[in-house]
């Protein structure tokens, strides 16, 4: 129930001049009553035929890993061949590697199924440390909470970084977490696992406008260089700088999208110095320069 709540909470709260950013419809190979695993059966109306007219195909995990649905696959595989994205939270990567689509990618699945789904599907290339993983127009989740990660992978994808924080802001979760895409987003931040450093964080956030350097960063956490490098990377994964320019990064897309200011100044503004460092990152980062990102994702006009 979870994996199934998961989209239809963060895609209802997309609203585009009033519109709906989204139209999600439920389907099941079998219309009626669906049980789940809480012990509640839900009921779902359409049948496999919704997949036909959908953009997005997205497979909520089941469970079903061991007798994936014959039509259900049949309409995952027709639907990729006709250029539809497909997407898949948890255990259903397992549905979309029986449909074929993960042989040569990259994918991941909920940790405790990794190992197995390799195993069974040798051909696909598992990622096992990865929130989430975009490889083409296929992507897949790990479990729980990563399925939150994706969906608003998805969002930020279509209608840019200031949409998709104000949807995590909305639903009180975590901003959204790149991770995956070969194009814009090459290496995933993890989830943080400890509060340690958390203060130093929060204080870097607010001050990605002064040239912060390793030093200053453990002079505020009132530890050795040493220190807070191994105490970092414990909790975020990545390095203090690594991660540092993550946020610069982050930083300047979403004034490309929501400001109107000069190039020098959102690289001012995000500690990226200039605007020939800023364009370097962004197109290492999203495969787009400064003007191009903000003429697809600027929210200025649809905002007035």
């Amino acid at each position: 129930m979870f994996n199934l709540a998961i989209p239809e909470l963060l895609f209802a709260k997309v609203e585009i001049d009033g519109a709906p950013g989204y139209e999600l419809t439920v389907c099941t190979p079998q219309p009626g009553p669906v049980a789940t695993t809480g012990g509640l059966d839900l009921y779902v109306g359409r049948g496999l035929d919704a997949v036909a007219d959908a953009d997005t195909v997205l497979i909520a995990g089941t469970g079903q890993r061991y007798a994936t649905d014959a039509p259900t696959v049949e309409a995952v595989r027709r639907a990729a061949a006709d250029g539809r994205r497909i997407a898949s939270i948890c255990s259903g990567a397992f549905v979309l590697a029986e449909a074929g689509l993960l042989d040569g990618r990259s994918a991941t699945t909920y940790w405790e199924l990794a190992e197995e789904l390799r195993r069974r599907y040798p051909a696909l290339d598992l990622k096992g440390d990865v929130l989430y993983v975009e490889d083409g127009n296929v992507m897949t989740s790990s479990g729980y909470a990563a399925g939150i990660d994706l969906c608003l992978h998805i969002i930020r994808t279509d209608y840019g970084a200031a949409v998709a924080n104000q949807v995590a802001r909305a639903a009180l979760v975590a901003p959204v977490r790149p991770g995956g895409q070969t194009q814009f987003t090459q290496t995933p931040l993890p989830a943080e696992r400890g509060v340690a450093c958390a203060d130093t964080r929060g204080w870097a956030m607010r001050n990605l406008d002064k040239p912060l350097t390793l030093t200053d960063l453990a002079r505020h956490a009132g530890v050795s260089v040493r220190t807070l490098t191994r105490r970092f990377h414990a909790e975020s994964g990545v390095s203090p700088l690594q991660w540092l320019l993550h946020q610069r990064i982050e930083r300047a897309k979403e004034l490309l999208e929501t400001t109107t200011l000069g190039m020098d100044q959102i690289a001012e503004a995000s500690g990226l110095g200039s605007a020939d460092s800023l364009r370097a990152h962004l197109v290492r980062r999203t495969g787009l320069t400064p003007s191009s990102y903000r003429a697809s994702f600027s929210r200025l006009a649809t905002a007035g």
